[in-house]
């Protein structure tokens, strides 16, 4: 296969989508005032749905981030409750698809944490978790949720490992130990059953994610791959990455055949991370460097030239990151296909930007909102987990968004365990007869405490990852030993 090199001579092409243009809200509508992280680590820092705008923020001893109900914008009071239960730094949060309330973080502590933000937003410092989830030996850095399953979730660490999580009964049910160096991003097929990821030992990989097993493997030479999405349904992926001149590129690649990218192109010469965005509706593909103020965006189709640039939106403020709300939370009368919420660090500002298509008629756009993942899952974690693939649950966003989603999250109940220590149970409320008494015993509990911490998480952690390796080895099949 010859990689084909693209011009940036733009061709006439008959598409719905040329014309689309990028809209900056009105100042009223943007959050100012929020302390945004000035965390150097390449992630988005933000997340959004419907209900809630979630970003990191700057904290002192641990890491926090804040929860902003999306009808709230404004200046945000200087003492807005925080979520702030991590021991460091956060660096990636992502709310669950199917349950809006829900929100997942990691961290540089070696835990995930997943957490129900009250209907409204948060009235007061939220420290307790629904779930504390440790399993990784290193901090973490990526977080994903299943698209499709209700009740898994993916995390990628430093110990060059990705956990999925069965939150069914909060714990880790498989371990992907293939890579070599650190995971620096995750994505999923539309409905599940793959999963590609790029790595910084130079390799990227399609993976059957419930055995583990590498199904195509790249070694990236020419073309050194920083971020993947997979294009939907087309059985592409496309990857952001930088050429061996060191300009910024983009490649298109066959999920099937990953020996050769079937079209590379380069962008330019800046030095920013390219975070690449897919909407499989519109086959649009918008590029957002890190640093940058500007977001290119494409039309993706099956036949040359496969990549057809289309508009570029520009804003001197740079981007730190961005977050995007699905697609039940756009505005449909307004022809709103795609919208960025986005980071600008310096001003403590996060602008929301309606990527638009212009139309005269005020009449349901059809053509541009074609039935589209929803809010109800497709399946649950045992399902998926028994080896069961299905396609998201379909909506149509004609009459708006109204119908709530009548799931409720149930976090698994732990046993209550005892700790005793010279005849007294630790986690039990003793009732002390003197105020000496009660600082000797709570200096006492103190140190007990720590010290047993520090002595679970070690031995939960190795005994976890001796599990998750000998579930591996049974999962090879006799062909492959």
């Amino acid at each position: 296969m010859t990689v084909t090199k693209m011009s940036w001579r733009p061709t006439y092409r008959s598409s719905k989508f040329r014309n689309v243009y990028g809209k900056v809200a009105n100042r009223e509508h943007c959050f100012d005032g929020v302390p945004i992280t000035k965390n150097v680590h390449d992630n988005h820092f933000c997340a959004v749905n419907s209900k809630f705008l979630a970003v990191v923020t700057e904290s002192a001893g641990g890491g926090s981030f804040i929860v902003i109900p999306v009808s709230q914008s404004g200046r945000l009071d200087s003492h807005h409750p925080k979520v702030c239960g991590h021991q460091g730094n956060v660096l990636d949060i992502k709310w669950n698809p199917f349950f809006e309330n829900i929100i997942a973080s990691c961290s540089e502590d070696t835990s995930v944490r997943v957490w129900e933000i009250p209907e409204g937003g948060l009235r007061r410092n939220m420290m307790e978790a629904v779930l504390e989830l440790y399993g990784h030996s290193r901090r973490v850095g990526l977080i994903e949720w299943h698209p499709t399953s209700s009740g898994i979730l993916f995390s990628a660490g430093y110990d060059y490992k990705i956990l999925i999580w069965n939150l069914e009964i909060g714990e880790p049910v498989k371990m992907i130990d293939c890579h070599t160096d650190v995971i620096l991003s995750m994505s999923f097929n539309t409905d599940g059953s793959l999963l590609a990821t790029s790595c910084k030992d130079k390799k990227l990989r399609v993976i059957e994610p419930r055995s583990g097993r590498v199904l195509q493997q790249a070694s990236c030479k020419n073309h050194r791959v920083n971020r993947v999405v997979f294009l939907g349904n087309m059985k592409r992926l496309l990857t952001t990455g930088v050429s061996r001149w060191n300009t910024r590129q983009i490649a298109l690649w066959d999920q099937e055949d990953l020996s050769m990218p079937i079209v590379e192109e380069d962008i330019d010469g800046l030095s920013g991370l390219l975070f690449p965005f897919y909407d499989a509706d519109t086959h649009m593909l918008y590029l957002a460097g890190k640093g940058d103020g500007n977001i290119r965006y494409f039309e993706i189709t099956t036949e040359k030239p496969y990549i057809q640039y289309l508009m570029e939106f520009r804003s001197p403020a740079p981007q730190k990151g961005l977050g995007v709300m699905p697609k039940h939370g756009l505005d449909v009368a307004a022809c709103e296909v795609f919208r960025f919420y986005k980071l600008v660090t310096l001003k403590g500002l996060i602008e929301p930007i309606s990527m638009i298509v212009p139309r005269r008629s005020d009449t349901y756009q059809e053509d541009i909102y074609p039935m589209t993942a929803g809010t109800e899952p497709a399946l649950s974690a045992s399902e998926w987990l028994s080896g069961i693939d299905r396609d998201p649950v379909l909506m149509s966003l004609k009459d708006g968004y109204h119908r709530p989603n009548q799931l409720v999250f149930k976090a698994p109940v732990k046993e209550k365990k005892s700790v005793v220590v010279n005849g007294i149970d630790l986690l039990e409320n003793v009732p002390p007869r003197t105020e000496n008494e009660l600082l000797r015993m709570f200096f006492r509990q103190q140190d007990e405490l720590r010290r047993l911490k520090e002595e679970l998480t070690t031995k939960d952690v190795r005994i976890r990852q001796l599990e998750l390796e000998l579930n591996n080895l049974k999962n090879v099949s006799p062909n492959n030993v």
